[in-house]
């Protein structure tokens, strides 16, 4: 009798560990800073931390990301600008960690380029010869915020230029079309223009331009019913950061199987510039990203009005994971003492 309860047991433990994993949906986009995700499922970090996660099909910008969220096919998805249009649209959203931004600097765009076509005029570093070009961003995302920006720093407002709305996947296609003269994007969708688009010139990359915005973001409601939930998923993904920044070309090859038509070369010289801008962890510098991003969008007219960056960044949760398991960020730099912060901080512009 006793062995036959040992038995039986040994073959209910097993399904018992299975009960005890938490069910998550998570949403991504076709970017390449976006793979800290599926690299925690593949890797089997979620598993590890208890998660049972379910990741959608990539989306094309992180405003399908949203949609998805808002409908339910997702509890957590990864966005950055897109979530100020939908705040002010009355989305009721808050920020946990970074999916991609850095904690220790305000700008951080490594991931973002602006490509031209050989015909458009557009020399190397010649952000004023994008003046009376026709542009394609997403409009409201981070490649919209990017362009805008280079336009100022060009000395150049947003009427200068024609910006036409389209989708990163479908932007080498209209350069190789003729239908724009330039893009901006985010990776790998630059890489893959110099490549696919004869003659194509990366005007400007990265360069500091903005403060990268990229959050995991989930519905109020459900943030605070899953606290817990939430710290085990990013837990889970701040170890699949780490594992990605020491191993990009292994990371590259998981960017392969979750980005439709990605190529491992392509993959490769992408993760190169995602690895410099992985830092799941919060600070204020994050705080101050929301709230320029928001006041460049306001100056030029873009939304009407902004929201309060504190009612809808919650970083107890991230700041808890980085209290109890520091090793998972060890190989980043520290974060400088007059921008760390704790539960409860409150940004003041």
């Amino acid at each position: 009798m006793r062995r036959l309860v040992l038995l039986l047991c040994a073959l209910l433990l097993p399904l018992a560990g299975a009960q005890a994993q938490t069910k998550l949906k998570a949403g991504m986009v076709t970017g390449i800073d976006q793979v800290g995700l599926p690299i925690a499922l593949e890797r089997g970090f979620f598993e590890k931390w208890g998660l049972d996660v379910t990741i959608a099909r990539p989306y094309a910008t992180g405003v399908d990301a949203l949609n998805a969220l808002q409908s339910g096919e997702s509890d957590i998805v990864q966005v950055g600008v897109p979530m100020i249009g939908a705040v002010l649209r009355g989305m009721d959203l808050v920020a946990l960690g970074n999916y991609s931004g850095n904690a220790t600097k305000l700008g951080s765009d490594a991931t973002m380029a602006v490509i031209a076509s050989k015909d458009s005029g557009i020399a190397k570093g010649d952000l004023k010869g994008l003046k009376g070009k026709k542009i394609a961003a997403s409009f409201g995302t981070i490649n919209h915020l990017y362009v805008l920006a280079v336009l100022e720093k060009a000395g150049l407002a947003p009427t200068d230029v024609t910006l036409v709305n389209t989708p990163p996947p479908e932007m080498t296609v209209a350069l190789l079309a003729k239908g724009i003269d330039a893009f901006s994007g985010w990776d790998p969708w630059p890489i893959v223009a110099l490549k696919d688009v004869p003659g194509a010139v990366e005007v400007i990359r990265g360069g500091d331009t903005i403060s990268y915005l990229g959050f995991n973001v989930g519905l109020r409601p459900w943030v605070e019913k899953n606290g817990e939930t939430i710290e085990k998923f990013l837990a889970a993904v701040s170890e699949g950061d780490k594992w990605m920044r020491a191993n990009p070309k292994q990371a590259a090859q998981v960017a392969t199987r979750w980005i439709p038509g990605l190529k491992q070369d392509v993959a490769e010289a992408a993760m190169e510039f995602n690895i410099q801008q992985a830092d799941r962890r919060l600070s204020a510098n994050n705080f101050r990203a929301l709230w320029s991003a928001q006041d460049r969008l306001s100056r030029l007219g873009v939304i009407k009005s902004t929201f309060d960056v504190n009612k809808h960044i919650e970083a107890k949760h991230i700041v808890n994971v980085m209290t109890k398991y520091p090793e998972l960020f060890s190989d980043l730099p520290a974060i400088p003492a007059d921008v760390a912060i704790k539960p409860g901080y409150v940004f003041k512009p």
